[in-house]
């Protein structure tokens, strides 16, 4: 049986897991109403955080496909997958077209030589421009400096979640057959070299309680049996044996244990507790290890201590240093774009890809019973021949007319630099360069300026001179002085001084952060008194309290609004910001 493997590429919520899942259900792989984002957090995101493979079969032929993040902080995950297929299906919504992560999947995919194959998504929005968005497409190609053979890509149009697939606009509307015809007619069978000595590449990794660290991979010569002895290669040339305890093959959302499998399939394996991706997996030392796959440096970093706060131990399971260190090792076995740094031994320095990088694994840690508190995100500086240098991002912004003079504004003064601007009906899309410092905590200030109505996108690209110092915070924090329940009659007065973080008939402490001070300095207050009570009756005296609801505060908008002298306070049930000395003496000595 001949095999094809693909990888679905595109920018986040372009549609690649609707088409996915689309295509495993016209071939009956699955059941109706499951999806590839299998994961709580992907479903209620909306996004795919994990690359995922899977796999069907059509007219005798296997087609493997990987399921791949659109969200940039997950780009590492893509680029290493790239590696491991020889073909991929570029879908680009025909109301935005390409944007930010599009750029960046298919500059990798032009780079290793592969020819894409496009699908313009979504073609039923009222908005969408097809024609218009494959020009663009077209351009994007020409841009990235794609060869002649690559610039004749074919392309289909398609309604992901109606699971429909056409050539011409005029087409019948029936299916996604069209679009496995033109997989099959398009990317190349895999080579199917049976008989030559076995050599494998992990791209990813995945974790079992009972049989450890589990490589997912490509197998690229030769054949595998469960229970094989094995010699694992490094880059370097270093070599070590290994066993394979467990095979198993993919169908559907289903894993499936085989007793052998042979070049070209995509299998995960078990039995080599410290594989690493980008290692090779053959059958004797003399063999060439495979191209090595690097992995992305991080770009933030920030402190994980345990909650120290007056209500710690409250709500969670697992509250101890050693419990997080334990948490935070068993994560590295999967996450590979996470560095830890474990050598401060009551707190720990976590690094990843971005704000949202961290942001899931924090979400995890506190579903499973967690407590812990962590500080503000910082970027990684470098040093370079004595210079400073900091990561880069370039922004792609669609915001409505009205709006764009605001959004420039607000980027010019965290050191963004316009590099494009282009109008079309009543929306701009602008291109800013912006060091990464200046865009951490703009999201929810932007969510505002544009009343909702604003899509922002970022992309790493790469470090540059470091920019000096950049004004970020206007306002100031809303600090509670004493510790005990807040009462509706205090929270009205305070809630003309600021925005607040908490509602009436809240705990809190001393120290605690319950709302920011519009004027931009540190205001200590109390929220929990009451109204003095008299037996002197005056007009007014029984008017009903009229309070605004507070900003609720999440992982996502407490690691944007806390300063750095605060920490954000992580429990199953409650997510607060505190002052990192919780005493106002102490804090003024400090």
């Amino acid at each position: 049986m001949e095999t094809r493997n693909i990888a679905i590429i595109a920018h986040v919520d372009h549609g690649k897991t609707t088409l996915t899942d689309g295509l495993l259900k016209q071939t009956g792989m699955v059941e109706e109403g499951t999806s590839m984002d299998s994961n709580a957090l992907e479903q209620e995101r909306g996004i795919t955080i994990y690359a995922k493979p899977t796999t069907l079969f059509y007219k005798d032929t296997k087609i493997n496909i990987v399921d791949t993040p659109g969200h940039a902080d997950f780009g590492s995950e893509v680029e290493r997958v790239l590696r491991s297929i020889d073909s991929v299906v570029l879908v680009v919504d025909a109301q935005e077209g390409p944007m930010p992560q599009t750029k960046f999947v298919l500059k990798k995919s032009l780079e290793l030589g592969l020819k894409p194959l496009v699908v313009l998504n979504k073609i039923d929005k009222p908005a969408a421009r097809p024609e218009e968005v494959h020009e663009e497409v077209l351009e994007l190609f020409m841009d990235l400096g794609a060869t002649d053979e690559q610039m004749e890509f074919p392309y289909i149009y398609a309604i992901g979640k109606e699971g429909q697939a056409f050539k011409s606009l005029d087409d019948e509307r029936k299916d996604l057959t069209p679009l496995l015809d033109l997989i099959m007619d398009v990317v190349p069978p895999a080579p199917n070299d049976a008989a030559a000595p076995f050599r494998m590449q992990p791209f990813n990794l995945g974790y079992d309680d009972f049989v450890g660290r589990m490589a997912i991979g490509r197998i690229y010569e030769g054949t595998i049996t469960s229970g094989q002895k094995v010699i694992i290669k490094k880059s370097t040339g270093e070599t070590r044996p290994g066993t394979i305890t467990k095979l198993m093959q993919f169908k559907g959302h289903e894993k499936v244990e085989a007793k052998e499998a042979s070049a070209g399939d995509i299998v995960m394996i078990a039995g080599i507790a410290d594989i690493d991706i980008g290692e090779t997996i053959c059958e004797s030392a003399d063999q060439e290890p495979l191209p090595a796959i690097t992995v992305d440096e991080p770009t933030i970093g920030m402190e994980f201590l345990v909650n120290n706060s007056p209500f710690a131990g409250q709500e969670g399971k697992f509250v101890t240093t050693r419990q997080i260190r334990e948490r935070l090792e068993k994560e590295l076995e999967i996450n590979v774009g996470l560095q830890v740094d474990f050598a401060d031994g009551d707190h720990f320095k976590v690094y990843g890809r971005g704000e949202m990088h961290i942001a899931v694994l924090l979400e995890n840690m506190r579903r499973e019973g967690f407590e812990l508190q962590v500080s503000q995100p910082k970027v990684i500086i470098r040093e370079e021949d004595g210079k400073k240098l900091e990561p880069f991002e370039e922004v792609t912004v669609d915001v409505p007319q009205e709006f764009s003079g605001t959004v420039i504004e607000k980027l010019g003064k965290r050191k963004g630099v316009m590099t494009n601007m282009k109008n079309n009906d009543n929306q701009v899309r602008l291109t800013i360069e912006i060091p990464s410092r200046g865009l951490l905590g703009y999201r929810g200030q932007f969510v505002m300026d544009t009343k909702g109505e604003g899509i922002l996108t970022s992309q790493g690209i790469g470090f540059k001179p470091h920019v000096g110092p950049i004004e970020k915070r206007s306002v100031g924090s809303m600090i509670s002085m004493v510790k005990g329940k807040t009462l509706g009659f205090s929270l009205a007065n305070l809630q003309d001084r600021g925005v607040l973080y908490v509602g009436a008939n809240v705990e809190v402490y001393e120290g605690m952060v319950i709302g920011n001070s519009a004027k931009g300095d540190e205001m200590n207050v109390n929220p929990t008194k009451g109204k003095q009570l008299t037996n002197m009756r005056a007009s007014g005296s029984d008017d009903a309290l009229n309070l605004t609801p507070p900003l609720k505060v999440t992982l996502e908008t407490g690691m944007e609004i806390m300063s750095d002298d605060e920490y954000l306070e992580i429990t199953p049930e409650n997510i607060r910001i505190r002052k990192q000395v919780l005493k106002e003496n102490e804090r003024k000595r400090k």
